[in-house]
């Protein structure tokens, strides 16, 4: 008589793949809810980019006044979006624009991504450059805002 050969996994190798399978998800869900985070953050940082351009423009046609910029006579859209609210310059000091995030996650929300005007020979000279802040931690902040 012939005996016929069982094929298939046993309990033990089945059990083996599903703890790996869980290990692998218990790692990659906090990891996928980080990047999700950072990639709302970066429509903030998009928002702060539009504005800029409207600041440094009234700046160079307003006699690089800069305390007289504010959210009124910045020539930004201060429509909020999606996941951003509240668009203020000048506020925050001199040229500061500052957006807050809203519908993003409960530690995100409320916070601000803010951009600081740099002046290469002091004030009343021309915008040399940004500086990224806030209050936004790190680790949700853009690239080239961190």
């Amino acid at each position: 008589m012939q005996t016929k050969k069982q094929a298939g996994f046993t309990l033990i190798e089945l059990m083996i793949v599903v703890a790996i399978v869980g290990i692998l998800a218990a790692v990659a869900i906090p990891a996928y809810q980080d990047y999700i985070k950072r990639s709302k953050v970066s429509e903030l940082a998009a928002t702060l980019a539009a504005c800029k351009t409207s600041v440094a423009e009234t700046y160079a046609s307003n006699g690089n006044n800069i305390a007289s910029i504010d959210t009124a006579n910045s020539g930004c859209n201060t429509d909020g979006s999606q996941y951003t609210q509240n668009l203020t310059v000048g506020s925050s000091g001199p040229g500061v624009i500052s957006v807050q995030a809203t519908n993003i996650a409960t530690d995100v929300n409320n916070l601000t991504l803010t951009l600081t005007p740099q002046f290469a020979g002091g004030a009343g000279t021309a915008i040399s450059g940004w500086t990224c802040g806030g209050t936004i931690p790190p680790e949700y902040k853009p690239a080239n805002c961190r």
